[in-house]
């Protein structure tokens, strides 16, 4: 019998969850999440962000992840578990984010006080006070840059996952450099979240994983390294100043003595952490092409798994490394849930209200679409907010409310083609997905079998399974990933396609993109 700890550390939260595994039971023994406005109200975070005068900025403090990551370790060291049982710890955290190390680092990290939290300890460590997270969208004039001198676009893309973003981490770098370049010469090492925290759990450097370094426009697909032309365009000596890249089951050593006299917590085997993309994607359980997850949150995503790298032609979806070995492909839009409850509160309704409107209207709504763009959207790129209307009227409520589940589930499918896999198996997530008729929607439109995930923190989960399937690797142990998610990504509540209904989204498909096109300005009006 073998415990393994899960952290996710997100924008606003920290969440851990211990797996207690016994052969071919898995079972999760302990969950608790902590926010860290309330947890740790001194560090004046707002929603995991420190306050900021320009909108565009979005920036929070390495000392707050490393202190609620204290609060976590003492709320386990507490939780009456056997935890001499523990064997591994691994970890997810926010995409994109970085943490910037001066030369002190090394020595502080080696020799933090188990009598003092370690946030005021590694303060003297850093050479920038703050870390930019993956909402500072400050960086355009970076990646343009960057674009121009790596061959544009399409090739930044092919070499590294995605085109330039401004909230990927190459940008930020280059802006820090650019605007602070003696805080940047006096930097050692550059951090991303998740290699920051396994660092601070195994007390010296430890390497960065695939699926997060991935998110940075540094990494060569091809090679799981960092790119060398990208590294040159970023900033002088960036390839001195960043950690290795290593395969996500890498152990990076073992829990520090300082929590081990701080918590009296056993020397667990510290495995690298990755992105919250990646470990969703272990926490639902998609180890095989052919499954999707779609969440239905603020934003509107869909991922999945991919034996080789497809790019999207339209550079909006993005691939990153999995935990596998293999690659994910991610695309996201912006008008999720916001969307949906623009259209509930336009007409007056309730969510019950929202479902009987949805349950009453004609699949495919007489050939009415809407394009819910209430929002600047990101799939596709959408600058000017503003819903449009192709045969519904602005007062037709019922009509409004399967346009906006019809007009988001269309999108999500016609721009996840690109990943060249065909969904027999769909796990939605989100607030949304307690809703069963968008879920029928979900699965009418892709003709696929819908399951509603049973675990509310993917993330979180993930990183614990990816834990055990370290352990397992170093100890010599020939486990497959069916066999580590199996009976613990698991699903409830089955949604089946309904075949006349797939054969009307199929149709539909077309009319979806000719007005998408038109809304665009790239195609002619279409005739109602």
């Amino acid at each position: 019998m073998s415990l393994y700890l899960g952290l996710d550390s997100s924008t606003q939260s920290l969440t851990a969850i211990v797996l207690d595994v016994d052969g071919n039971r898995t079972e999760a023994v302990f969950e608790s999440s902590l926010q860290f406005d309330d947890a740790l109200p001194q560090y004046g975070t707002r929603h995991g962000v420190l306050p900021r005068s320009e909108p565009s900025v979005a920036v929070s403090s390495p000392p707050l992840w490393a202190d609620a990551l204290d609060v976590m370790m003492a709320r386990i060291a507490a939780s009456g578990l056997d935890l001499q049982r523990l064997e591994a710890i691994a970890g997810s955290a926010q995409q994109h984010g970085s943490v910037y190390f001066n030369a002190n680092a090394a020595s502080l990290l080696a020799q933090l006080d188990p009598a003092h939290r370690p946030g005021a300890q590694l303060a003297p460590a850093l050479s920038r006070l703050v870390a930019p997270i993956w909402m500072d969208s400050s960086t355009s004039a970076e990646c343009a840059e960057l674009t121009a001198a790596l061959g544009g676009s399409t090739t930044l893309a092919e070499r590294t996952g995605s085109r330039a973003f401004e909230r990927f981490t190459g940008p930020q770098i280059r802006k820090f450099f650019k605007t602070d370049p003696a805080a940047y010469a006096a930097t050692a090492r550059i951090h991303l979240v998740s290699s920051f925290l396994a660092s601070l759990l195994a007390g010296h450097d430890a390497p960065i994983d695939p699926g997060d370094a991935s998110g940075t426009n540094l990494m060569d697909l091809a090679t799981a390294q960092w790119w060398p032309a990208a590294l040159e365009a970023t900033s002088p000596s960036l390839g001195r100043k960043l950690p290795r890249i290593a395969p996500s089951w890498t152990i990076a050593g073992t829990l520090s003595r300082y929590w081990q006299r701080r918590h009296r917590l056993p020397p667990a085997r510290v495995v690298s952490w990755s992105g919250d993309n990646p470990c969703s994607l272990i926490g639902t359980g998609l180890v095989r092409e052919g499954v999707a997850a779609i969440s239905l949150g603020t934003s509107d995503t869909i991922f999945g798994l991919m034996r080789a790298p497809r790019i999207d032609p339209t550079l909006t979806g993005h691939v990153f490394g999995a935990p596998t070995g293999d690659y994910m492909g991610l695309t996201c839009f912006a008008n999720g849930s916001l969307a949906r409850e623009r259209v509930r509160d336009m007409f007056g309704l309730t969510w019950s209200g929202f479902s009987q409107a949805l349950a009453a209207t004609p699949p495919g709504n007489n050939g009415r679409v809407l394009l819910p763009w209430f929002d600047p959207e990101i799939t596709p790129p959408v600058l000017v907010a503003g819903a449009r209307r192709y045969g519904l009227a602005e007062d037709d409520g019922p009509g409004h409310v399967r346009g906006v589940v019809e007009g988001q589930m269309l999108s999500i499918a016609r721009h996840s083609k690109w990943m060249g896999v065909e969904f027999d198996d769909i796990r939605a997530t989100g607030g949304a997905a307690a809703n069963r008729e968008i879920l029928q929607v979900m699965a009418d439109v892709f003709g696929a079998e819908v399951h509603r995930f049973a675990v509310g923190n993917s993330a979180c989960l993930g990183a614990a399974l990816r834990a055990r399937h370290a352990h397992a690797v170093a100890a010599g142990d020939d486990v497959s990933w069916d066999d580590i998610v199996r009976n613990v990504a698991a699903t409830v509540d089955p949604v089946q396609p309904d075949p006349s209904r797939h054969a009307i989204y199929q149709e539909l498909m077309s009319v979806h993109a000719a007005c998408e096109a038109h809304a665009l300005g790239r195609g002619p009006a279409r005739a109602m």
